[in-house]
């Protein structure tokens, strides 16, 4: 699939929920969010047609981001079914870490291929600052656990003020390196005021080259994050809204009134 500036779109990323274990303070707001009602949540169902949709139309990359998609019942189940089906290449998803004690090895047995795990600080006291609620033990224990699980590929993503000098980062990238893993250095993002910088250790933001459609858990289909532009997959069939995302794709971000736990950053 190309969209209308000749860029290949071949990723798909699926919010499974809005929910979230943490409240980290550049997701979302100390009052916290007006959560999508339960009702209006995309069912398995929806989004394995939705997928096989986009798989057949040319998606090979597909990443399950949330709020915490480990919060949504049932993730292992919906993950071996997309896993099965042909022509996803690579398939991935965004953590938090804490669930992964429990669910590393199931999800890995279930066909996963790599994991992208949010890590701001190895300080517990800044852990707990920034996630406001979050112990650090438990998101180590949920790395040590993917990595025994033997995933193709662990990242760390760590969301930076200005610089990978930050003593915070510096600190996640000596954990990961420790630990025999790829580190992601992100530039905190403003979707209000449209300030977003390319990732340092990926190819995000790289508006050039973006190869990405967005899928909310409510069933709209976004073709950038920072935009409210979107197409209702519900509304216009899954198809038809593909096509219009494909069309609708900016050349590059502006700004969106949304939180990021509606999209997964």
């Amino acid at each position: 699939m190309f969209d209308s500036f000749n860029r290949r779109i071949n990723y798909l990323r699926i919010s499974v929920t809005d929910r979230c274990n943490l409240r980290c303070t550049y997701c979302m707001p100390a009052e916290g969010i007006q959560l999508i009602p339960r009702e209006r949540i995309l069912t398995s169902e929806e989004i394995l047609e939705i997928t096989r949709v986009a798989v057949d139309l040319g998606v090979t990359k597909v990443r399950i981001t949330g709020g915490e998609p480990l919060v949504r019942r049932r993730m292992v189940e919906l993950v071996e079914a997309m896993a099965n089906m042909d022509g996803i290449e690579d398939f991935g998803m965004t953590t938090n870490a804490i669930a992964l004690p429990e669910f590393a090895k199931p999800l890995r047995d279930a066909g996963l291929h790599r994991l992208n795990i949010s890590l701001d600080t190895v300080d517990p006291d800044r852990y707990r600052e920034l996630t406001r609620c979050g112990d650090l033990v438990d998101a180590i224990a949920g790395i040590d656990a993917a990595i025994a699980a033997g995933f193709d590929l662990i990242k760390l993503n760590c969301v930076i003020q200005e610089s990978s000098d930050e003593p915070d980062a510096l600190g996640v990238a000596a954990f990961g390196k420790e630990r025999g893993l790829q580190v992601r250095f992100i530039r905190k993002m403003n979707l209000a005021t449209g300030e977003f910088w390319q990732v340092d250790g990926g190819d995000g933001g790289k508006c050039s080259t973006c190869s990405r459609l967005r899928l909310s858990s409510d069933g709209k289909l976004y073709p950038c994050l920072f935009s409210d532009l979107c197409y209702d997959v519900r509304e216009l069939g899954i198809e038809p809204a593909i096509h219009a995302a494909l069309e609708g794709k900016p050349l590059s971000g502006h700004k969106a009134t949304r939180e990021f736990n509606t999209l997964g950053g």
